[in-house]
């Protein structure tokens, strides 16, 4: 191995090793001393948040946040606040699960402007704020990557985050970055620094862009699988005082398929080297 990466400060998202229950997640996280597990909400919805939050606890694992809210846009208002009122739900099951951060999943309405679509996600955020605020809950607006503009979200660059975040002006409201999602985009040096200096920077997650990926959902690459050059951007992020866990989500139907222990060893293994 080229560096040995502290796996104390190591997170994995309970998707990546989606085969797993969430105990068996925290048992084999655990025996390999990995730090922190981030927890989908399909993860807990036989258990409930509570539940989940209680075996997280009891384990040496701290829960890093939860996965995923957003999803403000709508032509019609009531859908808009269904959206919200989703949003609020999923507070009080982070705050269940001991969670102090919500990855939002903006969402996009295909049959309005990208334009308006930002307008409403802003408008559901600060819906919510008051209750985060309450809860001690933060938010992360995640970019993703623009073939996603469609119908998962309109905000596709760092820039855009940074910026309705800075509009909003609250504590409670930062960025998350995927290196999947923004490896492409030019600006992404200067709008780290940028989300730094303003205390924006809540959460860093690492995969890696496989070429050729034939799945634009569902093939995501452990870290030096692809293309993207992962060490430099953590360099950037590290740059702006960042200290937290670095958070591997990987989607992928063929890591899916093999034996999870085996995969979690590849995992440790591409984040020592790669990562």
């Amino acid at each position: 191995m080229k560096n040995q990466k502290d796996l104390a400060k190591l997170c994995i998202h309970t998707i990546t090793t989606k085969p797993w229950s969430l105990e068996e997640s925290l048992a084999h996280y655990a025996e390999k001393g990995i730090g922190g597990i981030s927890v989908w909400t399909d993860a807990y919805a036989k258990m409930g948040p509570a539940k989940a939050g209680q075996l997280i606890a009891d384990s040496p694992l701290e829960v890093v946040s939860l996965v995923r809210g957003g999803f403000f846009p709508a032509i019609a208002a009531s859908d808009r606040q269904k959206a919200i009122d989703d949003n609020k739900r999923l507070l009080d099951e982070a705050a269940a699960l001991g969670a102090p951060l919500i990855v939002l999943v903006v969402g996009a309405d295909p049959n309005q402007s990208l334009a308006e679509s930002r307008k409403q996600i802003q408008g559901g955020i600060e819906a919510i704020l008051p209750m985060a605020q309450e809860l001690g809950v933060k938010l992360g607006i995640e970019p993703l990557h623009p073939m996603y503009a469609d119908t998962r979200s309109a905000i596709s660059t760092l820039k855009q985050a940074n910026d309705m975040a800075i509009a909003v002006d609250s504590d409670m409201l930062g960025v998350v970055i995927d290196v999947y999602h923004l490896w492409w985009d030019d600006q992404l040096q200067y709008e780290i620094k940028r989300s730094g200096e303003n205390d924006l920077l809540f959460a860093y997650h690492i995969c890696d862009w496989r070429v050729p990926t034939e799945d634009m959902l569902n093939d995501r690459g452990l870290m030096g699988e692809g293309c993207i050059n992962i060490p430099q951007i953590s360099q950037w992020v590290a740059d702006t005082g960042f200290r937290g866990f670095e958070e591997v989500e990987i989607f992928s139907t063929r890591h899916w398929q093999t034996d999870q222990s085996v995969f979690l060893e590849k995992i440790i293994n591409a984040y020592q080297d790669h990562a």
